[in-house]
């Protein structure tokens, strides 16, 4: 990102600043993409019978796991984007899960959603503080703050939920629900057109079908939070000055930018984020606070904005991946992985034919035997063992950034230490 040239740029609140350079993927192509993929999954459906990969069950379940990924990923995005590495997301979901129980089964959903919101905003302003403030070291203060939360929750939670119906030193009472929704007719319609089992059109209203069946309207938040981040941080002179925090504080500073102010705030929204993911675990996902129920989920949130090249519509896709990949420890775990490595094997050989033909027979070659191993795992076998259903998502975590690691480029002050006044 190239800093603003004079103050006068900085201050004009009618600034549309661009969207970041680089080699992206235009809409058509990823839409081309996108279909290309589900393509090969509705054949891989085809000749293992394995239905469930794509049916709207199996969707809906996803999109219920993606978006906690998706929010703290959004957290992480909002942090980086003005330099402050966010490893502490983890913590601030687990504020955001206690707290948002704890208002939310005394009075009300909605309150506990807010609650929670702000449970995760005292972890941001912790880290906030730390770091911009006394300029501790990001990595260390996000560990500080994820073994701080875990050790506030368990010493609450006992004086907090015990006494109360169905409250105990590591569960919450109950929270009511926040209310579902599904669209009439259509739903119906796509669970009817999924279940007839053709190619493509079958998968694609699988996928469809849900996004409009029992979702809930947390999800849509959401939902909206994505394209309304991207607005926000590349189409307002607001997110022109917290990204200049994040790529040339110095420069920033020089044009009148109060570098402090903005890092405070981005880091501060970032915790609501995590958060507000954190509430959908406690009040969504499941309607009470359950001790070690954010299970990570922190962590692979930062991996899906990192997937995501730190753009809000990667993030999306990323968070959307590691949610339907984890979805399948609930439904038809076995035969559905033991489909996918199928699908792992003729993704793998047509990234092998595609180095082939920029030249780079070395990375090929490797890519292809790795395929050729991960088609005789499914060709010789029945099903998985459960330990690899349940290790898949972290797998591919790890796959995902291992291949999208070369074009990656985070912002060029993520992380670095700043002192108002340096540039002088």
């Amino acid at each position: 990102m190239t800093a603003p040239t004079s103050a006068t740029d900085v201050n004009q609140p009618t600034l549309q600043p661009a969207a970041p350079t680089g080699r992206r993927l235009s809409w058509p192509v990823l839409l081309l993409v996108i279909a290309g993929a589900l393509a090969l999954t509705s054949i891989v459906r085809l000749i293992t019978g394995a239905d469930g990969i794509t049916n709207v069950s199996q969707m809906s379940t996803a999109l219920q796991l993606a978006v906690p990924i998706g929010l703290a990923g959004l957290g992480g995005l909002w942090a980086e984007r003005a330099g402050v590495v966010n490893i502490g997301l983890e913590g601030m979901m687990i504020l955001g899960t206690w707290f948002g129980a704890w208002a939310g089964f005394q009075w009300g959903p909605w309150t506990g959603v807010v609650v929670g919101i702000i449970g995760g905003c005292i972890g941001g302003v912790l880290h906030a503080i730390a770091t911009v403030t006394f300029r501790v070291n990001h990595i260390v203060s996000g560990v500080a703050i994820n073994i701080l939360a875990l050790g506030i929750t368990r010493y609450l939670a006992p004086l907090a939920f015990e006494g109360h119906a169905g409250g105990s030193a590591k569960q919450s009472p109950a929270v009511d629900s926040l209310g579902h929704f599904t669209v009439p007719g259509l739903s119906d319609g796509l669970r009817d057109l999924n279940n007839q089992g053709w190619f493509f059109i079958s998968d694609i209203a699988g996928l469809l079908g849900g996004l409009v069946t029992n979702v809930s309207w947390l999800t849509l938040i959401a939902i909206a939070l994505i394209p309304g981040t991207w607005w926000i941080l590349w189409r307002t002179a607001f997110g022109l000055r917290l990204r200049s925090c994040g790529e040339n504080p110095i420069a920033a500073e020089s044009l009148g930018v109060n570098v402090y102010k903005y890092k405070y705030i981005a880091v501060i929204i970032s915790g609501g984020l995590a958060g507000l993911g954190g509430v959908f675990l406690s009040i969504v996902a499941n309607p009470f606070y359950l001790e070690g129920q954010v299970s990570g989920r922190g962590y692979i949130g930062l991996a899906a904005m990192i997937f995501g090249n730190w753009m809000p519509g990667g993030l999306a896709l990323g968070a959307g991946l590691f949610g339907y990949t984890d979805s399948l420890n609930l439904r038809g775990g076995s035969t559905n992985v033991h489909a996918l490595l199928l699908l792992g094997a003729l993704l793998l050989i047509i990234g092998a034919i595609w180095l082939v033909i920029r030249k780079k027979y070395a990375p090929s070659m490797i890519t292809a035997v790795i395929g050729a191993l991960v088609y005789t795992w499914y060709a010789t076998t029945n099903e998985v063992p459960n330990q690899v259903v349940s290790a898949t998502p972290y797998v591919v975590t790890l796959v995902v950034l291992t291949l999208s690691a070369q074009r990656l480029r985070m912002p060029k002050a993520d992380g670095l230490p700043y002192k108002k006044g340096q540039g002088k």
